[in-house]
């Protein structure tokens, strides 16, 4: 019987792979830093950091496969010393300890923002076969999770049975410790947001990208990258969506790049050396944005059988989650609501 081992399993995406493992049947052990609510019962959680080399052995012991997952996905930290640490380190670690119990596959969660970097791609859309340096990264977040990618194709090369998946921007239900994504939906439903700087993204539901993680073990080829992406749009396209979803007013000025670059560093600036609180617009962030990071999903769709739903029943799951959890102010429900006259008009 299959055993397997996910890594944050109680993140956002995390949380989506344990349960898709468990309706399939298979045994489960959570390593994660922090328990879960409502953790199934069956589920053999295991409470520990990732950059305990110690503890992460001790939790691959009997395992078959491997989903690491367990990172800190922000864009910003009060040490960024900590993204190395975290990101960097426990890949190390986890491939460590693959290498002592040899579990039949490993599936490396990697991230999209790598594959653009400070200069983009040549095409308009980024498949896997971009080829960028540890130099082309805007952060720190983006150059650990650059290095852990490198170090996990790395030990793909060395005999590892390594598969790599790069999920882009992950929206839906469940998002308990609100990554970016989430962060930046809830701000603009809010109207915390007057203005937006136009960019261009790819989203994908996070239900897709946990079944793109299953699908790797069962299908990826070792040492081969998998883009899990869903729709490729833009920002403006993203807020007419969330007004036709909720009714909510959206902004509808633009910021233009050097103000939102300025207002970052200024932000970012207050932020390292008096407040040490989260900036709404991290540096790394705006970076990125600069990119048209529009990616090609086709490898997942045609090797891995990925099928993504469309971006708008995943926002309006979204919405409807946030509502119940009371992230939203006012006007209670109306994604909900909107968002079953979405589905029963498609």
């Amino acid at each position: 019987m299959r055993h397997a081992l996910v890594t944050g399993g109680n993140g956002f995406i995390g949380q989506h792979v344990v349960r898709l493992l468990r309706d399939r049947g298979e045994r489960v052990r959570v390593f994660d830093l922090h328990p879960g609510d409502g953790t199934d019962s069956a589920v053999d959680f295991r409470q520990g950091d990732i950059a305990d080399a110690e503890a992460v052995e001790r939790a691959m012991a009997g395992i078959t496969h491997v989903y690491h997952l367990a990172a800190n996905p922000n864009l910003w930290a009060p040490d960024a010393g900590t993204f190395e640490r975290v990101n960097l380190g426990g890949t190390l670690n986890v491939l460590s300890a693959a290498r002592q119990h040899r579990p039949h596959r490993i599936v490396y969660t990697s991230t999209e923002s790598i594959l653009a970097g400070l200069r983009g791609a040549d095409a308009d859309m980024i498949d896997e076969g971009i080829a960028l340096r540890v130099s082309d990264m805007p952060g720190p977040y983006c150059r650990s999770k650059f290095l852990a990618e490198q170090a996990a194709l790395d030990a793909a090369g060395n005999g590892l049975p390594v598969v790599v998946v790069n999920p882009t921007l992950p929206v839906g239900p469940g998002d308990r410790l609100l990554t970016p994504p989430s962060r930046m939906l809830i701000d603009f439903l809010n109207g915390r947001t007057p203005a937006y700087l136009e960019t261009a993204f790819n989203m994908i539901d996070v239900r897709d990208a946990a079944m793109g993680h299953l699908l790797a073990a069962e299908h990826g080829r070792i040492g081969r990258r998998y883009i899990l992406g869903g729709e490729n749009l833009t920002m403006t396209q993203l807020l007419a969506l969330l007004g036709q979803l909720t009714g909510r007013p959206m902004p509808k000025r633009r910021v233009p790049y050097w103000l939102a670059l300025a207002y970052s560093a200024a932000e970012e600036f207050v932020a390292d050396r008096i407040t040490g609180k989260p900036p709404r617009a991290p540096l790394t962030g705006v970076r990125l944005a600069r990119q048209t990071m529009h990616f090609d999903n086709s490898r997942a769709l045609s090797e891995l059988g990925l099928k993504p739903r469309p971006l708008r029943h995943s926002l309006a799951d979204a919405i409807a989650w946030f509502e119940n959890q009371g992230l939203l102010k006012g006007r209670a429900n109306s994604g909900t609501a909107a968002g079953a006259e979405a589905r029963a008009g498609e």
